[in-house]
């Protein structure tokens, strides 16, 4: 892909552009995000306990928040991503991961009601609401009993600001209107802010 794809008014082509760019130098500051996302997984493991359970992390980049999973020893994860460069990195860093190519919107792949815990970080505000609301439709159905969404809860910071105008996200939107479009795919919904920026939106089964 060219660096013409970046300027492509398809906005899958455009992230795919983006995100096959950036994956060798985002994998090295996994360690950074990591340190951050211990203290979210506390606040999560106050809400249910997840030792056990099968994940299936959506948009996993990396994979930094799938091996946050394996760290707090749940047990078989996959990870999907639409990025070949992705999910080449994320392979050699984390080889106990089930990684694999897919589209968040549709993940045929996985049966109803399949996995304990669908979950994503950082992904959802990158599309519009009506992307969204087919990527919250498969995790709801493949769940078996959550979903975790890691994701912007309150004032974002200049910097992190400054990334999603490059990236042309629908973060403010996102922000303002999450909480309600969560609430139709579950039976009870929860959100929790964690710290400066982040938290977590459960979805119940």
């Amino acid at each position: 892909m060219s660096i013409f794809h970046y300027f492509s008014s398809n906005p899958d082509i455009r992230a795919k552009y983006i995100f096959n760019l950036i994956a060798p130098y985002y994998s090295k500051v996994d360690h950074v995000l990591q340190d951050k996302y211990q203290k979210t997984f506390e606040v999560l493991k106050a809400e249910f306990p997840i030792e056990g359970l099968t994940v299936l992390d959506i948009g996993t980049g990396t994979g930094a928040w799938a091996a946050m999973y394996e760290l707090n020893k749940v047990g078989t994860i996959n990870a999907v991503d639409f990025s070949e460069k992705m999910l080449a990195e994320s392979q050699k860093k984390y080889p106990n991961i089930k990684f694999s190519l897919g589209n968040a919107e549709n993940l045929s792949q996985f049966a109803d009601n399949s996995i304990d815990i669908v979950t994503a970080s950082y992904v959802l505000h990158g599309v519009k609401s009506d992307k969204r609301a087919k990527i919250l439709s498969e995790m709801s159905r493949i769940a078996k009993k959550y979903v975790v969404i890691n994701e912007f809860i309150g004032k974002t910071p200049a910097f992190v600001r400054f990334l999603e105008f490059m990236e042309k996200s629908d973060y403010k939107h996102f922000k303002l209107h999450f909480e309600q479009e969560i609430q139709p795919y579950f039976n009870k919904t929860n959100r929790i802010f964690v710290e400066y920026g982040t938290g977590l939106y459960i979805g119940y089964k």
